[in-house]
């Protein structure tokens, strides 16, 4: 086996056996470990460095839209998930509980966080007196504790980190167009930042957040034709306020409870990332999220004025913002190009002594491998177009496999087959939570989102008279 073709060989094929590839991938590429716990990951150096850059990019646009970050306790009296009937019965089978403490019995046992709304809602309550303390707007990063009996890294995990806006207002208005603007935000960020094109919707009461008054999801096509919920927004209307007594006087001397809402993402976005745009030869990193914009590599680099050349490189593309790193390492050029393709570096640039003599550095794009060569004056410029360039294809390619994997079914044995093939399927419903059961059952495929502004004559399953049309697809 030759060395430069050897890492592609490491991990399993990708049309064939899709599962073992993501984790040939995450594994190979150092992004996470297994962790001692079963179901548990270390989020290693280069996996943390993308969520850094989700962080930055949605931390600015929580910040913009007038949110403020807080942060509450992990560790959740476990009344408190008695409060709210619908949540404590959606949450039962997750939930970690500790009940010993210094050595000692605890008098109320604790809940490890799977979710904040309880122990926010608790705090709201104290905080929230007069109208003038509205509309509150929050939103705290953490880590939640969820106990999965199926795990893959990213995707399902019994420890992950997410974020989660929590808000209050005075009216249901105030609260579903904040929950609607965060969506909007959600579904803005996946397409300009990740590269994602997603479907956005809302859920049935069946695959809705256990208390909420109506989920919104965000859903995105990975590459085998399965959809990934990839963020969620909540209008919980009253259901929180009455269950934790979030009150405020309002103008006119009456007490009166608030309008809350809830959204959340996770680090399952770096699980879509690698499941949308990865190939054979491993991940394929958006620019705007990706911890190495640039990678350097120098050719002959024992040859005299490369190692300077490419310093100077380096440093110049660092000053103009770029993320660029150069491989200054004893392997050979070929074991590098193979080892950064696999890392998904959208942007490799070769320099050696015919390029430094020509004013000229070699570019190869991870997107499409167009390789070409380029001046060496400019260099900022000319690599921030490249980088803008690939941020661009890699969302259009995602946005032509969505469009083209979307099929009609009227019947369930179209849908099967739909699905069967890696598509999703549009489909007629009407409505009956049987009907969805039963769609499950036969073609192991769930509601993904109602799709707004489209009709269908009949219920692709019981043929009666459809009230929605429904995003049907096997999912994550």
């Amino acid at each position: 086996m030759a060395k430069d073709n050897q890492f592609v060989n490491q991990i399993a094929d990708i049309e064939t056996d899709f599962p073992r590839w993501y984790t040939d991938v995450v594994i190979r590429t150092k992004l996470v470990d297994y962790g001692p716990v079963k179901g548990t990951m270390v989020i290693r150096p280069y996996g943390y460095a993308i969520w850094e850059n989700i962080q930055k990019e949605l931390d600015a646009r929580f910040k913009a839209t007038g949110h403020q970050n807080a942060y509450f306790p992990l560790l959740i009296p476990y009344s408190f998930m008695t409060r709210e009937a619908e949540h404590v019965e959606g949450f039962a089978p997750e939930v970690a509980v500790v009940t010993v403490g210094g050595g000692e019995e605890l008098a109320e046992p604790l809940v490890i966080r799977p979710t904040s709304e309880t122990v926010i809602g608790e705090m709201y309550s104290k905080w929230l007196q007069s109208y003038r303390d509205l509309p509150i707007l929050i939103n705290q990063w953490a880590n939640v504790v969820r106990w999965e009996k199926t795990t893959r890294p990213f995707l399902r995990t019994s420890e992950f980190l997410w974020q989660e806006g929590h808000t209050a207002h005075a009216t249901e208005e105030e609260a579903m167009e904040e929950t609607m603007k965060m969506l909007g935000v959600y579904k803005e960020f996946a397409e300009n930042c990740l590269a994602i094109p997603v479907f956005t919707g809302r859920k049935t009461e069946k695959e809705k957040f256990a208390g909420a008054v109506a989920t919104f999801g965000m859903e995105a096509m990975m590459h085998d034709g399965k959809s990934l919920q990839a963020g969620t927004s909540h209008y919980f209307g009253q259901n929180f306020s009455k269950a934790f007594d979030i009150q405020y006087l309002d103008k006119d001397g009456v007490h009166k409870y608030a309008y809350t809402s809830s959204w959340g993402v996770s680090t399952r976005l770096i699980g879509a990332i690698i499941m949308v745009h990865g190939d054979q030869r491993g991940l394929a990193l958006p620019p705007a999220v990706a911890p190495v914009q640039a990678i350097i590599v120098p050719i002959a680099a024992k040859k005299e004025g490369v190692l300077e050349a490419v310093a100077a490189l380096k440093a110049e593309l660092l000053a103009a913002g770029i993320r660029a790193e150069s491989d200054l390492t004893d392997n050979s050029p070929g074991w590098k190009f193979n080892e950064w393709e696999m890392k998904g570096v959208p942007l490799r640039i070769e320099l050696g002594p015919r390029d430094i003599e020509a004013g000229k550095m070699t570019v190869v794009r991870r997107d499409n491998f167009e390789k070409s060569e380029v001046s060496r004056e400019n260099a900022a410029d000319t690599v921030k177009k490249l980088l803008a360039d690939i941020q661009t294809g890699m969302y259009e390619k995602a946005k032509r496999r969505k469009e083209e994997r979307v099929v009609g079914a009227d019947s369930v044995e179209e849908l099967l087959r739909g699905v069967e093939g890696g598509n999703f399927v549009k489909a007629g419903w009407c409505g009956c939570r049987e009907c969805e059961e039963k769609i499950k059952e036969q073609t192991a495929a769930s509601a993904r989102v109602i799709v707004e502004d489209e009709t269908a004559e009949t219920c692709v399953c019981c043929g009666k008279k459809a009230k929605h049309v429904v995003l049907f697809a096997r999912a994550y």
